[in-house]
């Protein structure tokens, strides 16, 4: 009787935890998309970044022309924190129910490369600096100042002429993960610099007569830096973003709400699209969840949350 009942103890304890297994099996199942696992539960630590500003400028002192203010690049940072964090009483905050705070703040680099102390501001004067023509993108910029990118996020200020106003507004070069959609992220190859373009004409706010003139140009350029596509990515119906909490589009989204490829209107509240900044407001929940997994599982991401530069 005894090798009976233990026969029936154990095949209770294996149907038990086959259940069990199985249960697990399908719970992870259900939360993969395209066969990556990503949660967007909120978090209750805040990752927090470092990033340096390399202000390129035409020689004119601090403060003038291209040569941007200290006050502007405080102010610049402090509204990438206001829309990452959606912070209650900024142009930051929204209350759609499929937005979130992203829990991700950017922090001025306190030293540079040396270990000397730093406000975050790396200034290079371009008129004695000789550099080859590389043409607008990082690859130029980085000739004169690129630091470590597993210690700082390189945000170089382009010291375009007045008539790239709300033509040229910047760029960013995203992270190679397996996430879906990576591809149509600006891929750093062997050899190239990794970082971000602003205008300096639309960096921080200003008062010039733009749609592209209260600092949400980084904000957008931040989201690609961190693994996120425009709402439309690949223009394609059913392979958009990735996001099932952003409505299917196949093209641009700008200031106008239109109805997308499922019969919802478009957000054009979105910081991934193309709307006006005093439009946009909100990272949806897919959104933050994807900038979570490039944290966790891209090196040189991830390697930013413990940098010597905080």
């Amino acid at each position: 009787m005894n090798t009976q009942l233990n026969l029936n103890i154990n095949n209770i304890l294996f149907t038990f935890k086959s259940f069990i297994c199985l249960s697990i099996l399908v719970m992870l199942a259900s939360c993969e998309k395209e066969g990556i696992e990503i949660n967007p539960s909120p978090i209750n630590n805040v990752y927090k970044i470092p990033v340096v500003i390399h202000v390129i400028h035409n020689g004119e002192i601090v403060g003038e022309g291209t040569n941007l203010s200290v006050e502007r690049i405080e102010r610049q940072i402090e509204i990438l924190n206001e829309d990452f964090r959606r912070k209650e009483g900024t142009r930051g905050y929204n209350n759609n129910p499929n937005g979130g705070d992203s829990k991700i703040e950017f922090v001025l680099a306190k030293q540079d490369p040396e270990g000397n102390p730093i406000n975050g501001i790396n200034r290079i004067n371009k008129s004695i600096v000789n550099v080859t023509d590389l043409g607008y993108n990082q690859n130029h910029y980085a000739q004169y100042a690129y630091w470590n990118t597993s210690n700082y996020i390189n945000i170089w200020t382009t010291p375009l002429p007045e008539s790239t106003e709300c033509l040229v507004l910047g760029s960013s070069t995203g992270p190679e993960t397996n996430l879906p959609g990576t591809q149509l992220l600006l891929l750093p190859q062997d050899g190239d610099a990794d970082g971000v373009l602003i205008n300096s004409i639309h960096f921080g706010e200003s008062d010039i007569a733009c749609h592209a003139r209260f600092g949400r140009t980084l904000t957008h350029e931040m989201g690609h830096y961190l693994g996120v596509l425009h709402p439309w990515a690949g223009n394609d119906c059913e392979f958009n973003d990735y996001c099932d909490d952003t409505p299917a589009v196949d093209k641009p989204v700008y200031n106008i709400a239109f109805v997308g490829c499922e019969g919802e209107l478009v957000a054009v509240n979105n910081y991934m699209s193309w709307s006006d900044d005093e439009l946009m407001n909100m990272f949806s929940k897919d959104q933050i969840a994807r900038m979570h997994y490039v944290l966790k599982h891209h090196q040189g991401r991830h390697a930013l949350l413990s940098s010597s530069a905080l």
